[in-house]
This record gives C-alpha cells, structure tokens and sequence, in this order.
C-alpha cells in the first residue's frame, strides 16, 4: 500500500485534501468529504480548477481508526453508502 501511494503522489506537485465537512454515520463510521488539489507534473493539470471532490470513509473504535476507504469521488461514496443525495 505504501509503494502504491508513493507512485501515486510522485505524479503531482504539492497534492493534497481539504475537509469540507464531517458526517457521523453512526456504528463507528465516519465520513469527510474533502477537495483535492495539486497539480499534476507532466499534464499540468490543476485540479483545484477541475473541483475534485472526494470522501474518506473511516470506521472508529475504542478510539482507533479501524478501516479507511477512499473514495476520489464522493458521489461515489454517498452511492455505496446508500446516502445518495
């Protein structure tokens, strides 16, 4: 998992998540919809003008994230979830 992600963050310029908003699902589970931004090195593309908007799903317990589960599109989530809006 880690090489994966390593490659996969090679491929941008400063790219990163900000939270746009917690949502306490209950049973542990918590989901944070963020936008991500970077700029990718050979493309160029920015994708703070693209408005990528993501969901992380984290599943809680005694305290410890037990489970993550990125999604890079957060209707995505919101669909497997049942949560569509």
């Amino acid at each position: 998992m880690t090489e994966s992600w390593r490659d996969f963050l090679s491929a941008w310029e400063d790219f990163h998540g900000e939270v746009d908003e917690y949502r306490e699902l209950g049973d542990g589970r918590v989901l944070v919809f963020v936008r991500f931004r970077g700029r990718g090195k050979t493309s160029g593309l920015d994708l703070g003008h693209t408005r990528a908007q993501g969901a992380h799903l984290f599943r809680i317990r005694d305290g410890k994230v037990m489970a993550l589960v990125l999604y890079l599109d957060s209707e995505r989530a919101l669909a497997d979830l049942g949560l569509k809006e």
